[in-house]
């Protein structure tokens, strides 16, 4: 009950448990250390820690969780002026893009935290695949209430701000990694036009025209938290495109491979209402973007 409880109500839960990531291990060869972890909460010490199913199939051949393509996510590390050897924490990494991507074409090192095990373990594929495995490092664990053991340039939550409550909380919690002088990410929706009604925000799976911002509140709401908002990209409805309808082939394709699963039932009905629910609501109404932020 407590499991579907979570995958329902992520932050409801965060209120009631609190997560933590346990050092359990830590062994060094050469320049590299290896580092063993065991990501518990109370209630996870009997289960498995994940996302929800849903998610892992119809993003499971994505290597951004987020409506970004890679031109955007290079330049928001272009944007950032990283210094090789910057150190970068992301919490709630998906498939780990941001962190391999940047690690080559930046030099920078970092660790990413992710709840699902596959896109962790696709996260150390694709470090592999592009030579930074000494320089980056995946956990599967809880990214809530995780504090990096040395602080870091850059802490990022890039759209899984649910881990700290919401933008405030995610942000007091990045900052307990940060440098002085270092830089906090934040990928956050804001509405590009209110929605007209509570219905048609709903449909956009917002909760309420509540709980987003327009561009220039939320840009001011970072002020109000005694930060500075020195740089963002934002998506456009091509990027938006390119996460949200990418999804849709690769529900096609599982169930084709997987007509009697359990799961079959949710993708197909997925696949058959996404398409129109996507294109009337979402992409109309709803933005995202990235913002880095020094403190005032």
């Amino acid at each position: 009950m407590l499991i579907d409880l979570y995958e329902n109500e992520w932050r409801l839960l965060l209120n009631f448990f609190i997560p933590y990531v346990k050092l359990l291990d830590k062994t060094r060869q050469g320049s590299k250390t290896t580092k063993k972890y065991d990501p518990l909460t109370p209630i996870r010490r009997t289960k498995t820690l994940d996302i929800p199913r849903i998610h892992t199939i119809s993003e499971s051949a994505h290597r951004i969780h987020n409506p970004f393509t890679p031109e955007k996510l290079a330049t928001l590390g272009a944007a950032l002026r990283m210094h090789p050897g910057t150190c970068v924490l992301d919490l709630g990494c998906g498939s780990g893009e941001m962190l391999c991507t940047w690690a080559r074409d930046f030099g920078i090192t970092g660790t990413g935290i992710d709840m699902s095990p596959l896109f962790t373990e696709q996260a150390k594929v694709r470090a592999e695949e592009l030579g930074v495995v000494d320089q980056v490092t995946f956990i599967h664990g809880d990214a809530a209430g995780y504090v990096a053991e040395e602080k870091v340039g850059v802490a990022a939550c890039v759209g899984a701000t649910w881990i700290g409550g919401g933008v405030a909380g995610t942000i007091e919690l990045l900052a307990r990694s940060l440098d002085p002088g270092g830089v906090i990410l934040i990928g956050e929706p804001y509405w590009r036009q209110l929605p007209p009604t509570e219905e048609a925000a709903m449909a956009c799976l917002a909760g309420a025209i509540a709980d987003f911002l327009l561009l220039p509140e939320l840009l001011a709401s970072f002020g109000h938290l005694g930060y500075d908002v020195v740089e963002m990209v934002l998506a456009d409805q091509d990027s938006w495109d390119r996460y949200e309808a990418a999804k849709w082939l690769t529900m096609r394709r599982w169930l084709e491979e997987n007509p009697d699963d359990d799961m079959a039932k949710e993708v197909r009905a997925n696949l058959s209402s996404e398409p129109v629910r996507y294109a009337t609501y979402t992409r109309e109404y709803l933005g995202w973007g990235v913002f880095a932020l020094m403190k005032q």
